[in-house]
């Protein structure tokens, strides 16, 4: 059996994905068991071979932009975990200054714009930053995320509209994990398939299998390379699971128990490491110093979040507007 993939993207693909599910996994300890964390708290676990597909078919200085499941592609993007810990915890090292919380993750530098709380604000906002790429000349792509649930909303359509006519250089990319807050898409829409809303606008479109990397890396790097090359924009749909419910304190009704241990059978790391293995593509040695730095990682985030100073009160009105001067803000 042989591979398409060299074992440096496997491995990436591998601690990146731990990373992500650890980090997960850790926040949610410290939100239930010890109160250290508040406010919304949306996981991404079981998304992470989304991310990590992402990452490799795209460029570092290519915008990404999401809704408010926004952890895992934080932390793809290269956000330490050290500050997205820290602003969980509302601390003043988070990185967005502690003001934004789990849905509001931030890094300019990383070129990463934001976890947005509004369902489908960031559709839009993502075929700005296209447009602001295209508008500069560069060759970057925007991958603009948002789950099946905003795909209701009117703001796609107006988006995929423009960005249509103007072939803008923006990947819109639904993260269907079936149920949008608690209710499947069948209920909810008479279009069941998401990628075929894109017909109505002659916008290319495919259907990917989000719990395959390399299956998110080929799709995504087809709809990115059309795009560099300015044919405009793609809707993609990648089919994921999230294990968790909705936010940390959905009761997950509306889904058998059953049915989320079926979707486990079918995790994206297991997957992932089964075909490192197959292939004799690192030995356990390896595979065991990748967890225990993937497990330190996390270690120390909670360390320096804990360790990390609150916000001074002064900072309330800081970062609210650009313009310094603007004349309603209040003393």
């Amino acid at each position: 059996m042989s591979t398409k993939y060299t074992k440096e993207t496997y491995l990436y693909w591998y601690e990146l994905m731990q990373l992500i599910r650890q980090f997960e996994l850790m926040a949610e300890e410290k939100y239930k068991m010890e109160g250290k964390i508040r406010g919304f708290f949306h996981a991404y676990v079981g998304q992470e071979a989304i991310a990590a597909g992402c990452m490799t078919a795209t460029r570092p200085e290519d915008p990404f932009i999401t809704a408010y499941r926004d952890h895992g592609l934080a932390i793809a993007k290269g956000i330490s975990v050290n500050s997205c810990m820290a602003e969980l915890y509302g601390k003043a090292t988070g990185c967005a200054k502690g003001k934004g919380g789990s849905m509001h993750f931030f890094s300019k530098e990383h070129h990463f714009y934001g976890g947005h709380g509004i369902v489908g604000a960031q559709i839009g906002t993502g075929a700005g930053l296209a447009f602001a790429e295209k508008y500069k000349g560069t060759d970057n792509v925007c991958l603009a995320y948002f789950g099946d649930g905003a795909a209701r909303q009117g703001m796609l359509h107006e988006t995929f509209n423009l960005a249509m006519t103007w072939k803008l250089p923006v990947i819109f990319i639904c993260e269907n994990n079936n149920y949008a807050m608690g209710t499947s898409v069948q209920r909810t829409s008479n279009i069941v398939d998401i990628y075929k809303l894109a017909d109505a606008y002659e916008m290319p479109s495919d259907v990917i299998d989000g719990m395959s990397a390399e299956a998110v890396h080929e799709g995504v790097s087809r709809a990115v390379k059309r795009a560099r090359e300015g044919d405009g924009p793609t809707l993609l749909e990648i089919k994921t699971y999230r294990y968790k419910g909705h936010s940390i304190s959905d009761p997950q009704k509306y889904r058998t128990k059953e049915e989320v241990e079926e979707y486990k059978g079918k995790d994206p790391i297991t997957a992932l490491l089964a075909t490192i293995r197959e292939n004799g593509l690192a030995t356990d040695e390896e595979i065991a110093a990748i967890d225990k730095r993937v497990e330190e990682a996390v270690t120390e985030s909670v360390k320096f979040a804990e360790e990390s100073p609150w916000p001074n009160d002064d900072e309330v009105l800081k970062d609210v507007y650009v313009d310094q001067n603007y004349p309603f803000i209040v003393d």
